[in-house]
């Protein structure tokens, strides 16, 4: 492919490109990892710890916070006050990634085959950054990425999905500025509910183990990740 002709030229093809926003945890690895598990131990222990709350009530309290925010750490900042950044020290960043993701070539070859001339490739967490970014260097993928969206927990106010502001800032921080030219997977229905509703293409990832919807929530239902190429080709190159 010929590259373009001039810096105005440049500046036209990057604002034609679609945007494929990946969410990253229980998403770009599988769920048979077990972080996810990993992580409510230490948010649990967290909650025992910070609010002096027995393990049942502990437990209660963050699947309350995550119902109601999408996000355990939301409930924790709006209703006491505690260091989002001490949090993440504690929980995020004290996982043991290094013993659990290795890299995935199968997955490096999948991101390789979208057509990165005409599609920017877009990290979208919930997580804080030094988390998002730890996963995607152990999968051995970071280089494939364009940037990422976090959720800022040293900010004031903390914004996560799926929350429209967070698809906002999204698309504005990738440089996107055509709804109808996202994409979007996640294996979060609240997620994926919230992107689709923004106008986004959605498709929710629900691996064969874990449980789907009773109806689905998306423009598609995947059970893994190759099953974009055949769900949205036109974002991969054509051979």
């Amino acid at each position: 492919m010929n590259g373009p002709s001039n810096g105005v030229a440049n500046g036209l093809a990057q604002s034609k490109r679609k945007t494929f926003f990946f969410d990253i945890d229980n998403c770009l690895y599988p769920k048979s990892y077990a972080i996810h598990e990993k992580m409510s131990e230490l948010i649990d222990a967290y909650f025992q710890t910070h609010l002096s709350l027995s393990p049942d009530d502990a437990a209660e309290l963050h699947q309350r916070y995550y119902k109601d925010y999408g996000l355990a750490i939301e409930g924790l900042v709006r209703h006491h006050k505690v260091d989002p950044l001490e949090y993440n020290a504690k929980v995020d960043d004290a996982l043991p990634l290094e013993d659990i993701i290795k890299p995935d070539p199968k997955l490096r070859k999948l991101l390789e085959d979208i057509d990165r001339d005409n599609v920017k490739l877009w990290l979208f967490t919930n997580a804080y950054i030094t988390h998002g970014r730890r996963v995607v260097r152990l999968l051995g993928i970071e280089d494939l990425f364009e940037g990422i969206t976090f959720c800022d927990y040293a900010a004031k106010t903390l914004i996560c999905k799926p929350r429209q502001e967070m698809y906002e800032r999204a698309m504005r921080e990738s440089g996107a500025s055509n709804l109808e030219a996202c994409y979007f997977v996640d294996d979060s229905a609240l997620n994926v509910v919230g992107a689709k509703k923004f106008g986004w293409k959605a498709a929710h990832l629900v691996e064969p183990s874990s449980k789907a919807p009773e109806k689905p929530v998306a423009d598609y239902q995947i059970q893994n990740l190759e099953e974009l190429r055949v769900i949205f080709p036109e974002v991969f190159m054509t051979r």
